[in-house]
C-alpha cells in the first residue's frame, strides 16, 4: 500500500496509538478499510487498511463534484437532450431527469447529492465537455490532491474494471470539497423539491415538482439508523462490486471529524452507517487523548509556508482566511493494534484558511483548513 500521509498508513491492519487514557476501538467494525481524521488539522486518529485500493461506488461523486462544480454558476440552465443520458450503466440510480426538460445546475447538483443520480452526473459531464474530458480532469484533480490510490473510469462511480480509490483518498476528496460553499450546501441538504415533467393543464404548460430525500442515512435517518448528532454529509455509495461505501463529516463541541468506511463484511441493513457512527463516536471520545498515526496531505497546488510557526497560505476555495494557530502533534512509533432542507444535519461555512509548518525528520500534524462557522440545525 501507499504510505502517503505517513508510514503507518501504508501498513496492513488497524493503526492506532492505544496509550493510557485512549478508549479502545469498537470491536464489531467489519469494514475492509476505514479511516477517521480531524477535518481541520488533518490528523489521522486511527485507520484500517487506509490505502487499500477498492471500488468506491458513488462516493467517487465527491471527486466529480469537486472537479466540475467550479465550472458552472448554480443558476445556469440546461435543456436535456438524449445524448446527455447515454452511456449510463444498467441499473444506475437516477433522480430521474427527463429528456426535453430544462434544469438549473442547482437542480442537477441536488440530484447528484440527494439521489446519487447517475443521470444528473452524466448531464453535468456533457455540459462540462463530455464524459471522457470529465474523467480525464477527475484523474488530474485526484493527482493534484495527492489521492494517488484513485483511478477514475466513469464519473458516477458505477462499477468498471480498474476503477478504484481508497478510504484515504475519499477523505481527501471530502475535505477538499468541503472548502466550497455550494458543495457544503448540497451534501448537507436532507430533502428538496425537484422539477418534474411539464404537462398541459387547461391549455397551459405546467411544470410539476416531486420530493427527493438524501440517501445518506446518518443525515436523513432510517428505521434502524438514527440521524447522527452533528452530521453534515458527505456522500454514500453502494454497488455490487464495491459493496457499501460512505464518507461523513460531523461536529461535536467544536471538533470536526471525517470518517470513511468501505465495504463492511457484515451483511446487515445500513451496516456501513452503523459502523461509521461507531468510529465517529470513538473519534470524539479519543479527541485530545490519542496521538495521530498519520495526516491528510495538502494538495500539490497549495503553497508551502516557510518554516515559521503561524505562516499562512490561502485555501483553494477563497473567501475569508483564518489565522487560527496550527495544531501539532507527533505520531509515535507505538505498535499498531492488529484487530485485524428540513430540520437535521449541519450546514458548514468554511473559511478557506490554511497553515503549513514543515519539520525535517519528524512527522507533524499541523496543516489546518479551519471550519469555524458551524450552523446547527436542530430537530423540530
Amino acid at each position: 500500500m501507499s504510505s502517503v500521509g505517513g508510514a503507518r498508513l501504508g501498513l496492513a491492519g488497524t493503526q492506532v496509538n492505544l496509550t493510557s487514557g485512549v478508549p479502545v476501538l469498537p470491536k464489531d467494525v467489519t469494514a475492509r478499510s476505514w479511516i477517521v481524521s480531524d477535518a481541520e488539522s488533518g490528523a489521522v486518529l486511527a485507520a484500517h487498511n487506509a490505502h487499500w485500493r477498492l471500488p468506491p461506488a458513488s462516493t467517487l461523486k465527491m471527486l466529480f463534484a469537486d472537479t466540475v462544480m467550479p465550472k458552472f454558476p448554480r443558476t445556469t440552465e440546461h435543456k436535456v437532450v438524449p445524448s446527455d443520458l447515454a452511456g449510463m450503466g444498467a441499473g444506475s440510480s437516477v433522480v430521474p431527469i427527463k429528456e426535453g426538460e430544462s434544469y438549473t445546475v442547482h437542480d442537477l447538483w441536488l440530484g447528484v447529492f440527494l439521489r446519487s443520480g447517475n443521470d444528473a452526473v452524466h448531464t453535468l459531464s456533457h455540459m462540462y465537455g463530455g464524459v471522457d474530458k470529465t474523467v480525464a480532469d477527475m484523474n488530474t484533480h485526484a493527482q493534484d490532491l495527492q489521492a494517488l490510490d484513485t483511478h477514475v473510469v466513469t464519473p458516477d462511480g458505477y462499477d468498471e474494471p480498474g476503477q478504484v480509490s481508497s478510504a484515504y483518498d475519499l477523505t481527501l476528496f471530502a475535505r477538499s470539497g468541503l472548502q466550497k460553499k455550494d458543495f457544503r450546501e448540497y451534501c448537507s441538504t436532507v430533502s428538496a423539491k425537484f422539477p418534474g415533467e411539464t404537462t398541459k393543464q387547461k391549455g397551459k404548460s405546467v411544470r410539476g415538482t416531486f420530493d427527493i430525500r438524501n440517501t445518506n442515512r446518518l443525515l436523513s435517518g432510517d428505521s434502524d439508523v438514527s440521524v447522527y448528532p452533528g452530521i453534515a454529509g458527505v456522500k454514500n455509495g453502494n454497488t455490487t462490486n464495491a459493496g457499501a461505501t460512505f464518507t461523513g463529516v460531523a461536529e461535536r463541541n467544536g471538533k470536526v471529524l471525517l470518517v470513511t468506511v468501505m465495504n463492511p463484511e457484515k451483511n446487515e441493513h445500513n451496516e456501513v452507517y452503523k459502523e461509521a457512527a461507531k468510529i465517529l463516536d470513538w473519534g470524539f471520545q479519543a479527541d485530545g487523548k490519542v496521538q495521530p498515526v498519520g495526516e491528510l496531505v495538502p494538495p500539490k497546488n497549495v503553497p508551502q509556508a516557510s518554516a515559521q510557526p503561524g505562516a499562512t497560505a490561502s485555501g483553494e476555495a477563497g473567501g475569508d482566511t483564518s489565522t487560527k494557530p496550527a495544531a501539532s502533534g507527533s505520531a509515535s512509533a507505538a505498535a499498531s493494534e492488529d484487530e485485524g432542507s428540513s430540520g437535521v444535519g449541519i450546514a458548514l461555512a468554511v473559511a478557506g484558511g490554511l497553515l503549513v509548518l514543515l519539520a525535517a525528520g519528524v512527522f507533524l500534524v499541523n496543516r489546518r483548513w479551519p471550519l469555524p462557522d458551524l450552523v446547527r440545525r436542530r430537530r423540530p
